[in-house]
C-alpha cells in the first residue's frame, strides 16, 4: 500500500461521525449496513450521512453496494488491513516478540463475541 493511500484511509477516520460510522459498519461484518439504517443509528441527518460515507468509500476503507433502492456499505477489511500493515511494517527493529501484544490485542478483539465476554 502506498503512503497516500494510507494518508487518506487516516483522513478519514480523523472525523467523529465517519469514524463512529465505520466502526459500526465493522461490526456488521459483510453483510454492511443499509445507508438510511447508519443515519439513523448514528442520529445523523441522511443527507450528512451521505457525504460522511462518501468520503469513507472515496478513501477506500467502505464498498458501496446497491441493494434495490438502498445503498449498503460494508468495510474493506482487506484495506483495512492494509494500512494496519503500513502502520506496523517497521515494528519492533526485526524483533518480533516486541509487536505480540499489538497483534494479540487485535486479535482478542476478532473472537467470537461470547469468548471475549468471558475474559
Amino acid at each position: 500500500m502506498e503512503q497516500y493511500e494510507v494518508i487518506s484511509a487516516l483522513s478519514a477516520l480523523a472525523q467523529p461521525t465517519r469514524l463512529t460510522a465505520f466502526r459500526l459498519i465493522v461490526r456488521h461484518g459483510p453483510d454492511g449496513l443499509p445507508a438510511g439504517e447508519i443515519a439513523r443509528q448514528l442520529e445523523v441527518p441522511q443527507n450528512t450521512m451521505s457525504t460522511h460515507l462518501a468520503q469513507l468509500a472515496r478513501s477506500g476503507l467502505v464498498l458501496a453496494e446497491r441493494q434495490g433502492r438502498t445503498v449498503a456499505y460494508r468495510a474493506d477489511m482487506e484495506r483495512m488491513r492494509g494500512v494496519i500493515e503500513y502502520l506496523v511494517n517497521d515494528c519492533c527493529g526485526g524483533r518480533p516478540e516486541l509487536c505480540d501484544p499489538l497483534i494479540n490485542d487485535i486479535t482478542t478483539h476478532c473472537s467470537p463475541v461470547e469468548k471475549r465476554a468471558m475474559r
